[in-house]
């Protein structure tokens, strides 16, 4: 029936909107899950009627829990407060004491002063170590730190009796002969202790998002048990600029992880300035997260607003909140309560009759949010208890809590150190009993173990499963798979043309996955390129893990190879995304500690966008001594051909021989990718070596060799050369290939007999970066043990008594075999692909960047011509001959 519209203005609906608003109250009142379902089925019917209702995405700017929500606090307030305090002098003395004794040292003491009271209410309730389950114990909860929050964490272990003085005065002290303690969390430098590197910004969210998801991978998969472990990750509101700590939270939500939650430190201030000077961060992080599909708690005010809030009947208090930005938020914090008396509440009378009853020093001392145990007590129970999807905490906080000087000022992140006052301050406000001599020392203090405030510390992790954080290997009882399971790929392609990475892909990695020991732990990671791969029959063996299974019927459904996503499968495949990709590969390759379970993953992408691209997370996945095989698909910047300057990959090698960890390895057939996957797998998991491996993956397909006889092709192979192919005669020339190129190089032999009457051995090079650091290794013990027998590098013992100038050709920029230059001497010449890709095919492309056959012929005479044993007439002629353009300034410049 049509509405009359003015009879319906002038209808009175007072009375009925109270009446809606009280049974609403009754259902919240009962359960407020049940309030926000209500809620949720009236806006869905509002949009049936067609009634406009969209919902808003920020709230107004108050804690999300009302006060008579709020259960009572369980722990013990006066124990647990004493606790934090002693924390907070240990941890402000070692940065302190560093600085004052070794200037310019570094640390900090801001970001832990306002982050204190968010862990300690975890450490206290929250956070478990391990988990009981019925096959006896689990891990525990995952716990990504603030990286500039360590000292706190230091000091909370130095009360644990876990570091004891020394340990703590030999902070950012590391080469002193002695046990010291990282800047940071670094677990390569802290094996026992940290287990997440989390101080490059932006990392710990990401990798906290895809270690939640691959907890739930591994559950679905039944390789672990569900349990109710939790991953906590503590976020700088400034970290929240970094793309990768915002880039992900999608995922989070479309799969559910209700394992995860953010806690974002709020404290209003980056490194040297506001967060958002103008607006107000924690609006701008709940629209995001809730956005996203986010559960959203705000910590905003402490307990002692509760009781403004409820003598203000007009509302005032919170729009006064609202007309303010987070500039004005930290001056009223910096300036103290005679300022925020006149400039806070001074803009209406109401709000100043409203704290007349308060001094000025009782208004400065109003707490926000995250520095209240109750608020985060509530707050962090509310996200346990969230089913559905991920959890984010806004705790507003102080930076520089309780450093009278510094606390939410622009300067607090290069606070290094106190002044004498500044100390007695800290101790006066902290109660901690020391003498006034000592504070000005910045002695550490730890009581007795009888002290009632440490023996309640010891009880309540005691009750949580033990000590946080915490890293543990477990004996490996994994068996790698003898060389003969690779067998059918060390006999050769019997004359047919594939691709190492059909060899790979196809082939070995089909064949792990089906090996009754270890097929289930394998871990194939790929960003959106799954068909790009050849990955078709390896999506129908195993499936594509999917957390919900596969809601619809695939459009190749009828097909042998079709789609096939499981709840149950086993392939991680990412969408476009090799930031997030990367972030899986390092929650499975650090599974064997996190997880006790050795799982391997095979993360497989365009080798363009890997290290130029995540290079940070490659780092940091060192520094967490991750296990595992970066598979760089495409690889090369002329077998790549067709797609161009953007595509075309001619560094990787280079950028992933600067991580001290990664083994990088560029093998020309398939008996080599053979032997380095296989001696991969026994290093890093049953031998436990602590180091991953890159190994390039080509497109272009030719004929696949059998592994040539002879003692010591395998050891060539792993340290990186061999002779694959030798001259009839006496050679005069030495040719280094590798991967595709080394083909080239062989046809380079076979021009130079046929053409030239020059003989030349082929050798191919899998490891110029294991090359260089044995050179580096043996030159470093022959230059501290002059006494002794000089020792020889690998690489100038396998050459031997090989005659004549080196040509070193491969599909990456000539720094690659230039590196090993100093060993070499004048002999090297080195060829590669300096300068940006072209679209054209790999015949255009090897000529332009001078690494195909008559290059590498060309690049011997000229140095056979230079050392007198050919004319040079002879060597120019050839030029013309093989048709090279000898002018112009080459691909470097192009």
């Amino acid at each position: 029936m049509p509405t009359n519209v003015d009879e319906a203005v002038k209808t009175d609906m007072t009375a009925e909107v109270a009446e809606w608003i009280e049974a609403f109250d009754e259902v919240v009142a009962q359960d407020w899950e049940q309030g926000a379902a209500l809620l949720s089925a009236l806006r869905t019917r509002a949009r049936e009627a067609g009634v406009s209702a969209t919902g808003d995405v920020t709230t107004p700017y108050h804690n999300t829990i009302p006060k008579h929500d709020e259960v009572p606090y369980p722990g013990d307030r006066s124990l647990e407060r004493r606790v934090e305090a002693l924390i907070r002098w240990n941890a402000m003395a070692m940065v302190h004491k560093q600085n004052k004794y070794d200037a310019g040292i570094g640390g900090h003491i801001s970001t832990y002063s306002s982050l204190a009271t968010l862990l300690e209410v975890g450490f206290n309730h929250f956070f478990h170590a391990k988990y009981p389950s019925a096959n006896g114990e689990q891990p525990g909860d995952f716990i990504y730190f603030q990286g500039h929050a360590s000292p706190g964490v230091y000091a909370r272990a130095y009360l644990e009796g876990r570091f004891d003085d020394a340990r703590l005065k030999n902070f950012r002290h590391e080469l002193r002969g002695e046990p010291g303690l990282s800047s940071y969390p670094h677990p390569w430098l802290m094996q026992d202790f940290w287990q997440f590197p989390t101080v490059s910004m932006g990392i710990g969210p990401l990798n906290a998002i895809y270690q939640a998801r691959f907890m739930k991978y591994l559950e679905n998969r039944n390789l672990i048990e569900k349990t109710d472990r939790k991953i906590w990750a503590f976020v700088g509101d400034g970290e929240t600029d970094e793309v990768d700590t915002l880039g992900a939270i999608s995922l989070g939500s479309r799969e559910h992880l209700d394992n995860l939650i953010f806690v974002v430190n709020c404290n209003l201030q980056r490194l040297d300035g506001p967060v958002r000077g103008n607006k107000r961060i924690i609006d701008e992080l709940e629209g995001m997260f809730r956005g996203a599909g986010w559960n959203v708690i705000k910590v905003i005010w402490g307990s002692d607003w509760d009781e403004l809030f409820e003598r203000d009947h007009q509302g005032l208090l919170l729009k006064r909140m609202e007309e303010c930005v987070d500039g004005d938020f930290q001056a009223y914090k910096a300036k103290g309560g005679t300022y925020l008396r006149q400039h806070f509440f001074g803009k209406y009378p109401e709000l100043l009759k409203l704290v007349e009853d308060k001094t000025d020093e009782e208004l400065g001392k109003l707490h926000r949010g995250g520095h209240d145990p109750a608020k985060i007590y509530n707050a962090y129970k509310r996200a346990l208890e969230h089913k559905g999807g991920p959890t984010v905490i806004l705790a507003k906080t102080v930076k520089g809590y309780g450093i009278a000087a510094a606390q939410a000022r622009n300067a607090t992140h290069s606070e290094k150190k106190l002044t004498d006052e500044g100390l007695a301050a800290f101790v006066q406000r902290f109660d901690i009993p020391i003498p006034e001599a000592a504070a000005k020392d910045a002695t550490f203090y730890r009581p007795e173990p009888s002290d009632p405030a440490i023996q309640y510390m010891q009880s309540r992790r005691s009750t949580l499963g033990g000590y946080l954080p915490a890293r543990e290997v477990p004996k490996s009882t994994f068996v790698a798979p003898k060389i003969e399971f690779f067998k059918e790929w060390m006999g050769g392609s019997k004359g047919r043309a594939v691709s190492t990475t059909t060899a790979f892909v196809g082939g070995m990695l089909r064949a792990m996955l089906k090996e009754p020991t270890i097929g289930k732990l394998i871990v194939p990671i790929v960003p959106d390129e799954g068909r790009t791969f050849g990955m078709e029959s390896v999506i129908s063996q195993v499936g594509i893990y999917a957390p919900e299974g596969q809601k619809y019927t695939p459009h190749d459904s009828d097909m042998l190879l079709k789609y096939r996503e499981e709840k149950s499968g086993q392939i991680l495949e990412e969408g476009i995304t090799e930031a997030g990709s990367m972030a899986s590969f390092t929650a499975a390759g650090t599974a064997y500690t996190n997880y006790k379970i050795p799982m391997v993953p095979f993360y497989m992408y365009y080798s363009m966008f890997g290290f130029q691209r995540i290079g940070d997370m490659a780092w940091a996945f060192a520094d967490s001594r991750g296990k595992g095989f970066l598979m760089g698909g495409t690889a090369g910047r002329t077998t790549m051909l067709g797609e161009g300057l953007q595509h075309q990959d001619g560094h990787s090698p280079v950028i992933s021989g600067t991580i001290p960890t990664c083994l990088t390895y560029d093998p020309a057939y398939a008996f080599e990718m053979a032997v380095v996957l296989q001696d991969g797998l026994r290093r890093m998991y049953e031998a436990g070596e602590d180091c991953y491996y890159y190994i390039t993956m080509y497109n272009e397909d030719y004929a696949m060799p059998a592994m040539p006889e002879g003692e010591g092709i395998r050891e060539g192979i792993l340290r990186g050369i061999y002779k694959f192919k030798a001259a009839e005669k006496t050679a005069q020339v030495q040719l280094f290939g590798s991967g595709p190129i080394l083909n080239e190089a062989v046809r380079a032999q076979q021009i130079l007999a046929e053409k030239y009457n020059i003989a030349a051995d082929v050798w191919s090079v899998t490891s110029y970066n294991e090359l260089r650091r044995d050179c580096l290794d043996t030159e470093r013990f022959n230059r501290l043990h002059p006494s002794e027998k000089e020792k020889t590098p690998y690489v100038v013992q396998a050459l031997g008594k090989a005659a004549g100038p080196i040509v070193a050709a491969s599909d990456y920029m000539k720094s690659l075999p230039d590196s090993l230059s100093p060993w070499l001497g004048s002999r090297l010449v080195s060829l590669g692909t300096d300068g940006f890709g072209r679209s054209d095919n790999r015949e255009h492309l090897r000529r332009h960047f001078e690494v195909d056959a008559e290059s590498i012929v060309a690049a011997a005479l000229s140095k056979l011509a230079r050392e007198g044993v050919v004319k040079p007439k002879v060597a120019e002629k050839a030029f013309a001959e093989l048709g090279l353009n000898t002018e112009g300034s080459g691909a470097a410049h192009a």
